[in-house]
């Protein structure tokens, strides 16, 4: 099985005080098979770990010292991919589905988990749901 993390899981993987961390580490602890990470998936985790320095909830040299662990990680443990032109254009035609409850950024990361044919990892319970109307296979569960 190849797994296809969201920013929701790394995250929680990179910071310890993230209530799901526990979540992650144990569910990557049980993946045997392939780990994938998008170029935009690492730009919302990167995003994600500024937020919270900008909000003085994690010192800049820890933020620093995340970055190196995340990129040293990233590289040794998991396939990247791109996101896609007719990525970007899967998650519009998403977005435009009136009866889905999906923002842009998830809608891209389904798009690349979809095309991938990869199982979706997330703790974003909406992204879920709408993953699962989509046709995504999600986890965990």
């Amino acid at each position: 099985m190849r797994v296809y993390l969201d920013a929701s899981v790394l995250i929680a993987l990179f910071i310890d005080s993230d209530p799901f961390t526990d979540r992650a580490k144990a569910y990557l602890a049980s993946i045997v098979d392939s780990l994938i990470v998008s170029d935009f998936a690492a730009a919302e985790f990167v995003s994600g770990v500024a937020r919270l320095t900008r909000m003085r909830r994690l010192a800049a040299d820890d933020a620093s010292a995340i970055f190196a662990t995340f990129d040293a990680w990233k590289a040794r443990t998991s396939e990247t991919a791109n996101a896609t032109t007719p990525d970007i254009a899967a998650a519009a035609a998403a977005v435009r589905r009136l009866d889905l409850n999906l923002r842009t950024p998830d809608a891209i990361n389904i798009a690349v988990a979809d095309r991938l044919g990869a199982t979706l990892a997330t703790f974003d319970d909406r992204m879920a749901t709408t993953a699962r109307a989509l046709g995504v296979t999600v986890a965990p569960d």
